[in-house]
């Protein structure tokens, strides 16, 4: 059992002993602090009353969660608009076009079906900065509860934001309804049971886009492994070679990541998702003769999306990985699209959250203007592969050591420490990023390079390296 509480949030599997998993203590205490700290950080609600957005993915607790959260909020004198299932980037939009003062989505993300957890947005329907997620900790942690009187309670309304989602992705301009349409394409949708299967087919279907479903019943029964990794997509890959459609889909359980399957049945790849769908946004900037686009990813995204943007006359920047620090980077450079190679696309024309919807309209139009098929359009982007590996250590204090000795080694080389270390050896367009995890003693390394041979070769060496300083 396990419970992971962060900047982010509070995560964790559901049953098991006080202490050891995510409880409904736990979720009681964490909401009322999020209640707490929404008053301290917002002094005064967009209406005569605070309110609160609340969604969830198709989880088996998702309703016991919704129950407490909801509870919770209404206990602290703060009114819920409950939208049910929903997906994480409908949640957020939910925040904006209600009014509301925050969210709280209940979503484990690509966590297997035991988990949940708890994701805290701001008034914009953007996650919380770092310190104000710290914030809530530490109230948590206090655990000085102060409730409502029974005169002052809050009250739940409930509504549905699925359609109206899809109408803010349909009416973006970047997306080409016509054009898809004309294009009568035919995509499998791997939903993995969760709120991808209520809203995707209707984009789909409204986008003139035959759909063939697999594991779009949302009851939270996940039919496989629910991260969208090429190994966890078998049986949509088959599929869409037998069925001989235009595209595979497959989103994780919040539909915030999404990846991509080949009419031949391979990967696209997850890293190239992001990559795609800026290079069809920067070529139609560049064809209105507009200079100086700016694009976002992290640190340990693949180096293809510098490469297109740049290609475009544009301007790429990095930031630390976690999708607040990618969209604190966008607002500060005004970016035009930025994300995650993790298959995370963050459009501010609509909003500033990772959106599955908006990653797959855009990739479309995109598709329907080049017509060309999915492993036709892979080979015209800069090919790069990455290797993931790890180093565990006996102690933390050792991650500081490793990282420091990196930095002095390769003192020649173009470093950035904002968040780990990241080497870019610019001479043959290689990176290495070593990272420390957040709650294990254990620094994660990212290699890229044209080929996979040098990518697994350049991790291995730094990894040698780390083992050598270490003794």
């Amino acid at each position: 059992m396990t419970l992971i509480k962060s900047i982010s949030g509070i995560r964790g599997t559901i049953g098991g002993p006080a202490g050891q998993g995510l409880t409904p203590v736990d979720i009681v205490n964490f909401t009322y602090a999020y209640a707490t700290k929404l008053r301290e950080r917002k002094p005064t609600p967009n209406a005569d009353r605070y309110k609160v957005v609340v969604g969830r993915d198709a989880r088996l607790s998702g309703e016991m969660v919704e129950q407490l959260v909801c509870g919770t909020l209404v206990s602290c004198g703060i009114d819920v608009l409950r939208i049910g299932l929903a997906s994480t980037p409908t949640t957020e939009l939910a925040v904006t076009m209600s009014g509301a003062d925050g969210g709280i989505i209940l979503t484990a993300s690509h966590n297997p079906r035991q988990w949940n957890a708890l994701k805290l947005l701001n008034e914009r329907g953007e996650f919380l900065t770092a310190a104000e997620g710290q914030a809530v900790l530490d109230c948590a942690e206090a655990g000085n509860f102060d409730f409502s009187s029974v005169d002052e309670l809050g009250a739940i309304f409930d509504e549905d934001f699925t359609d109206r989602h899809i109408d803010a992705v349909l009416a973006l301009e970047a997306v080409d309804v016509a054009a898809v349409k004309a294009a009568k394409f035919t995509v499998v949708l791997d939903a993995v049971n969760s709120v991808g299967g209520i809203i995707m087919p209707r984009l789909l279907k409204r986008l003139g886009v035959r759909c063939i479903g697999l594991n779009c019943n949302p009851d939270g029964n996940f039919a496989h492994n629910p991260e969208p990794l090429p190994v966890n997509l078998k049986e949509l890959s088959e599929t869409v070679v037998r069925e001989k459609a235009d595209l595979g889909v497959s989103v994780d359980p919040d539909v915030d990541r999404l990846a991509f399957i080949c009419e031949n049945g391979e990967p696209f790849v997850e890293e190239y998702t992001l990559v795609s769908v800026a290079d069809y946004l920067l070529e139609r900037e560049e064809a209105k003769g507009r200079k100086g686009m700016v694009t976002v990813s992290n640190l340990s995204s693949s180096r293809a999306l510098r490469d297109v943007t740049e290609a475009h006359g544009g301007v790429y920047y990095a930031a630390a990985v976690g999708e607040v620090n990618v969209t604190t980077k966008m607002h500060e450079k005004g970016a035009l699209i930025g994300g995650e190679g993790n298959g995370g696309v963050i459009y501010p024309a609509s909003h500033c959250g990772r959106d599955a919807m908006v990653g797959v309209a855009l990739f479309l139009s995109n598709l329907a203007h080049k017509k060309l098929t999915v492993s036709e359009l892979k080979k015209t982007y800069p090919q790069y592969f990455i290797a993931k590996n790890k180093i565990e250590l006996s102690d933390k204090a050792l991650i500081d050591k490793i990282l420091e000795e990196m930095k002095r080694v390769f003192a020649a080389e173009k470093v950035n420490d904002i968040d780990g270390v990241k080497i870019d050896f610019e001479a043959d367009k290689t990176w290495v990023h070593l990272r420390r995890s957040n709650t294990e003693p254990i620094i994660r390394i990212y290699s890229e390079a044209q080929t996979e041979a040098k990518a697994v070769a350049l991790g291995e060496k730094v990894i040698a390296l780390a083992k050598s300083i270490i003794g």
